[in-house]
């Protein structure tokens, strides 16, 4: 589930969850950019073994820490955003925080 997560997170930059799969999230998608930003082979292998998407490992080793090059660490947010209706679990969205905006020039 957190494999499916972190691509879906990559791929959308943001994504709505619970706060506490965001923050189990939060541990291994920043340990994913830290793989892109080194960019060694076995680096991109051992991404491609964890998010099983060619597609969204070549974005995260391309784009994503690329953007991030200047960081040391905190490349996710956590926003507590409301509580779920039928159980009132707490949700929050979860999003890169180097992430590109699309202006209508872009779209």
């Amino acid at each position: 589930m957190i494999s499916n997560m972190a691509v879906s997170l990559f791929r959308h930059e943001r994504i709505e969850t619970t706060v506490t799969r965001a923050k189990e999230l939060r541990i291994f998608a920043e340990r994913m950019v830290t793989l892109g930003k080194n960019g060694s082979l076995h680096a991109r292998r051992r991404a491609l073994g964890f998010l099983r998407d060619k597609e969204v490992v070549h974005k995260l080793f391309t784009d994503i820490a690329v953007r991030n090059g200047s960081r040391n660490g905190g490349y996710t947010r956590i926003i507590k955003t409301r509580l779920r209706y039928g159980d009132c679990a707490p949700m929050s969205f979860i999003e890169l925080v180097e992430k590109t905006t699309v202006t209508p020039e872009n779209a």
